[in-house]
């Protein structure tokens, strides 16, 4: 076995074995051990890339190396070494880019503590995209929940603890559907591991049996990750998660938090149910149905919201409706459009919720739309990088926004049903999101009257904010690199899927 094919077990090991090292440190070399461990994560994550793209098929690493059903498995293939080096480096990123807030707004007692959290979120993500056991999914699902309720409240003020409480209430919720799910599979297959459940899966797919409890658990697992991933309508908690917790933890939440549940989705309709039989049973439909239609509601929230970053946290509801408008066409690319847009949204809305961070640190901390009048002009970086995320959600070419809904469309070309209702959604979701986008984009840069200048309004330059300008230019050059050279990519995810198999 090669030395490459220990670093993901590795890094599921340095990141959990980082939280407990952080409770013993102060807040400074919590953040130093944090920022180590993630650099190393993603360069191990990068090895492990480079290797599989090499070897051209997935390997599987057995730890204590007792085969199944005893032992536990990780199954690493191109598209999950993939989305560990992008969430590492998203990770990176956000929390570069909130420094600033988290010395104001986090206790000096509890600065370590958010670190912890962050370490064991970092964990969990890691391994669910690793694992290839159902039952340890599971496992590192309540790992996140917690974490992320963690990030959410730590700000300590009633708005925060009250999100904290209504994430957590909905979170239990999914996690609690999807343990039943896993439960109803488990009688029925005898089986926790991914591939062993498949071919279960196969065998009685073609003798016709259990064909109820199969459907049962598909349709438990699928609602509960759709509740933990904020599907329409079960997105109630996420406007007060994202909009009133620190700029790190909304820009990490609303990129990897979700992404990583989706991510889970996409395994167990791959390599535990098999994407043909998931077709077949159409709960597809279901998943389509509520796509567009959070699409469409999404983006309506967004436009009534009167906060910045409110507004930014409800159009998170509408491209999760994107991703599962995706999953809902049932095909293959699809499915590719999904993924890229989960890469999308990934590198935009963090850099959204930055630069509207800066945005608001130039209009005396406001995050109202009518104290924001000349911000762009006041941190002119911050309103460079909000207006690029803007365009991005909206569509423009040269964004990585535009690609994604370009494979959407195509997803639906000659769809029997499916295609004129998608092609609809696209363009009304499209003009949606320029009315409430670009309404931000005018007002920022709408130069403020003299009353608005009393307010603590104040000028920022780069050098001011070092952290938050670094994140915001990395954020910039990720959403153009992602539009201008989006064919790799798409190539990398369509190997990765053909792993899956």
């Amino acid at each position: 076995m090669a030395f490459v094919q220990n670093f993901p077990f590795m890094s599921i090991i340095l990141s959990l074995f980082s939280g407990p090292l952080c409770s013993v440190l102060d807040g400074k070399w919590a953040k130093k051990v944090n920022t180590a461990v993630i650099v190393i994560i993603g360069l191990m994550s990068s090895c492990v890339l480079g290797y599989v793209a090499g070897l051209g098929e997935p390997f599987i690493y057995r730890m204590g190396h007792f085969p199944a059903p005893w032992g536990n498995e990780i199954r690493v293939g191109v598209l999950e070494a993939f989305m560990a080096v992008f969430f590492c480096v998203i990770m990176l990123l956000s929390m570069a880019g909130g420094v600033r807030e988290r010395l104001l707004q986090i206790e000096e007692s509890k600065q370590n503590l958010y670190y912890i959290m962050v370490n064991l979120l970092l964990c969990s993500l890691l391994a669910l995209i690793y694992t290839n056991d159902l039952f340890t999914a599971y496992v590192f699902v309540e790992i996140n929940t917690i974490s992320a309720c963690g990030l959410i409240m730590i700000r300590q003020n009633g708005r925060t603890i009250e999100a904290a409480a209504r994430y957590m209430i909905m979170s239990l919720l999914g996690s609690g559907l999807l343990l039943l799910g896993i439960c109803f599979l488990y009688s029925v297959t005898g089986h926790l591991l991914m591939s062993n459940i498949r071919q279960q899966v196969e065998m009685l797919a073609v003798s016709g049996e259990y064909r109820i409890p199969l459907m049962v658990s598909l349709v438990l697992m699928s609602v509960g990750l759709a509740i933990k991933s904020a599907l329409y309508p079960f997105h109630t908690w996420l406007p007060d998660a994202y909009g009133y917790s620190t700029v790190s933890s909304a820009a990490i939440l609303s990129s990897l938090v979700s992404k990583g549940y989706i991510f889970l989705l996409i395994k167990i309709f791959y390599r535990v149910i098999g994407f043909e039989i998931i077709c077949s049973s159409k709960v597809i439909h279901i998943l389509f149905v509520f796509g567009v239609m959070g699409m469409i509601m999404g983006s309506v929230s967004a436009i009534k919201e009167e906060s910045i970053r409110r507004m930014i946290a409800y159009s998170s509801v509408a491209q999760i409706g994107y991703i599962y408008m995706g999953f809902g066409l049932g095909t293959e690319i699809g499915v590719v459009a999904s993924i890229y847009h989960v890469l999308s949204h990934a590198a935009t809305k963090s850099l959204l919720f930055i630069a509207a961070s800066g945005l608001t640190d130039a209009s005396g901390d406001s995050v109202r739309y009518e104290e924001l009048h000349g911000a762009g002009f006041r941190h002119r970086l911050a309103g460079a990088a909000f207006t690029v995320g803007a365009l991005s959600m909206v569509g423009l070419p040269m964004f990585s926004g535009f690609i994604s809904k370009l494979l959407f469309a195509q997803a639906a070309m000659g769809h029997e049903y499916k295609m004129l209702i998608t092609l609809i959604a696209l363009a009304v979701s499209t003009i949606l999101n320029a009315v409430y986008f670009m309404k931000t984009v005018i007002r920022i840069y709408t130069p403020a009257s003299q009353d608005g200048e009393s307010k603590g309004n104040r000028i920022i330059h780069m050098r001011e904010q070092p952290g938050k300008s670094a994140a915001l230019i990395c954020f910039v050059i990720l959403n153009l690199i992602l539009g201008l050279n989006s064919e790799p990519v798409i190539h990398m995810i369509e190997a990765g899927l053909e792993m899956f198999r």
